[in-house]
């Protein structure tokens, strides 16, 4: 059995159905994020509610192998958490030119090893469309 397969297998027996639909929900969600901040930034993002169920942990491992960035995952752990009536702000923070330039994107409020050392530069909090 090859290891997709066997990653399938376990969300199924761990989150049934509903998992399965989230980690769909998610994929396509990065997909469209990629596709409409090339298009329009920030401003143009938009993506359908999620399923209901699941949790931010099938998220975040379905937005590990959809290959997404660090601010493609954010908005879509953002839409996910709008959803359910949480209120999540993504922040963008840059390191200083003289140490390399570096930019990376996180939702206030999670514990991220890559954002100390940053200055923010940008708060986007979600859209009132998107809370319930």
């Amino acid at each position: 059995m090859t290891a997709s397969l066997k990653a399938l297998a376990r969300l199924l027996r761990n989150h049934g159905p509903r998992g399965v639909a989230l980690v769909a929900w998610t994929m396509l969600a990065c997909r469209r994020v990629r596709r409409q901040l090339a298009r329009g930034g920030l401003i143009a993002v938009h993506l359908t509610a999620p399923p209901s169920g699941g949790t931010d942990t099938v998220v975040q491992g379905a937005l590990r192998r959809s290959g997404g960035n660090c601010l493609e995952s954010a908005l879509v752990r953002q839409r996910w958490f709008a959803d359910r009536g949480v209120p999540r702000t993504v922040v963008i923070g840059v390191s200083a030119p003289a140490a390399g330039f570096h930019a990376h994107a996180w939702l206030d409020g999670d514990p991220d090893p890559h954002r100390h050392g940053l200055a923010e530069i940008l708060r986007h909090p979600a859209p009132p469309a998107w809370l319930r």
